[in-house]
């Protein structure tokens, strides 16, 4: 593994395909990742991965309990294609792999960037070309922890009970990541969102956290609203906002319209962090298996992972010229068809490590 301490020029990344066009999009993904090593002299080793529903049918487990703890111990961050095959109905696959690793590693921040690179791809009419919004959810408490349970399931007097866990401690270093990103960045404004109004046991701690994390960057605008006036608000000008901080539930829900606004799935890359310690990024876009080997799948959200883990890593240079093909590809039209080309998947990827390369 490489020593931590090393960012910026070397690193240990595993790449795992997982379901349907996962494969397709992390084959273009690695081999993009790989020019821009080569192009910047980086020292970087790809592994390849096989957590997969393939893997899981055919041995009847996901992952083990000593692979998630080398994935963690000998690789600074990874790749992940998507998870998702309707042959495992119950998604125990995801859950064992994606799951399993959030809690393992403890990847607290879900960090999903929404950034208009392209005006025209966005629904808008009238689309400001600086929208750039990045959330921070956060990624293991919320409604998500699966506490609750169902009593008298199956009859007509069934009760479902799902509780929203929320610490101090994890709201604090959601929060604080928030605000240590929007300072380090030069972005000017922390929006928390959340439903105090209505939700006021977990909206009164993200207050009290927000205003007590905030007192310490009196330079950073900071600002909360509820998640239905946001969620308006996020259509009606996206441009007002810089960061945004929220909760599990929400964040899930807010990020996926701000991608859209920005132009949709097909672009939209993702991180699950535990800053310093270990991350999985991987894109936003569902496992697709009704296009899986037809070669239309469009790459490039999976290509701003690469972007992401460049940037993790601290080698921008790298980031940036990711970011720059992707943004590239898109004017020139190569792109797969849902963005109006017709390359093909691995067309993409070619053309873009040919322009690394250059």
């Amino acid at each position: 593994m490489s020593d931590r301490g090393s960012r910026g020029r070397q690193a240990r990344i595993a790449v795992i395909g997982g379901d349907g066009i996962g494969p397709e999009v992390t084959a273009v993904a690695a081999d993009v990742l790989a020019a821009a090593a080569h192009r910047h002299g980086l020292d970087l080793t790809l592994d390849r991965w096989d957590l997969s529903a393939d893997r899981y049918l055919r041995d009847g487990v996901a992952i083990t309990d000593a692979e998630r703890d080398r994935l963690v111990r000998d690789y600074d961050a990874a790749l992940l294609g998507a998870l998702g095959d309707p042959r495992v109905p119950d998604h125990a696959h995801i859950r064992d792999i994606l799951l399993g690793l959030r809690f393992h590693a403890d990847l607290y921040v879900n960090f999903r960037p929404c950034k208009l690179l392209i005006p025209a791809l966005s629904p808008l009419r009238d689309p400001d070309p600086t929208t750039d919004i990045v959330f921070f959810r956060e990624n293991t408490e919320g409604l998500y922890t699966g506490l609750g349970g169902r009593f008298k399931a199956g009859t007509t007097e069934e009760v479902a009970v799902q509780e929203s866990l929320n610490t101090y401690r994890g709201v604090e270093r959601i929060v604080r990541a928030a605000f240590e990103h929007a300072a380090a960045t030069g972005r000017g404004r922390v929006t928390l969102v959340d439903k105090a109004n209505a939700l006021v046991h977990e909206g009164a701690l993200w207050r009290r956290v927000f205003a007590e994390v905030g007192a310490a960057f009196p330079d950073t605008a900071q600002d909360a609203m509820y998640v239905d006036a946001m969620a308006m608000d996020l259509v009606r000008r996206p441009q007002r906002y810089e960061v945004v901080v929220t909760s599990n539930l929400f964040g899930d829900i807010l990020s996926d319209l701000g991608a859209q606004v920005t132009g949709g799935l097909g672009l939209a890359p993702s991180g699950n962090i535990n800053p310093g310690v270990w991350a999985l990024f991987e894109p936003v876009h569902g496992s697709a298996p009704d296009i899986a080997g037809q070669g239309i799948a469009n790459p490039l959200a999976a290509v701003g992972c690469v972007a992401l883990t460049l940037g993790y890593l601290e080698m921008d240079a790298a980031a940036a010229d990711v970011e720059e093909c992707i943004v590239a590809s898109i004017r020139e039209r190569v792109s797969t068809p849902d963005l109006g080309g017709s390359a093909t998947t691995r067309e993409v990827g070619e053309w873009m490590t040919a322009r690394l390369r250059d």
